[in-house]
């Protein structure tokens, strides 16, 4: 079981890339594939379930280390459900 958390965390740290928006990408891949392993394995006592979460962590993981080192953008859904991202209007935080 541990060597199958292990492949798998190894596997979330080589999505690290080249700008810093794509290394935040694959940092948050990596600590919520981690976490996600972890709490999987916990939660289910078994290896599929370590697979099943550190899947589920590293999608989560690499949504948030998308979004989250860009101060003063918010974002939206245009009519076609596309995610876009503006421009904060004054004051939003």
């Amino acid at each position: 079981m541990l060597r199958k958390m292990a492949i798998a965390g190894v596997a979330a740290l080589t999505l690290a890339a080249c700008t810093q928006q794509e290394r935040n990408i694959g940092t948050g891949a990596a600590v919520g594939g981690g976490l996600g392993a972890a709490v999987g394995a916990v939660a289910t006592g078994n290896t599929e379930g370590a697979l099943v979460g550190a899947a589920i962590g590293a999608g989560a993981g690499a949504i948030i280390g998308a979004v989250a080192d860009r101060p003063g953008y918010c974002y939206a859904r245009d009519q076609y459900g596309q995610t876009i991202v503006i421009e904060c209007p004054r004051g939003y935080r």
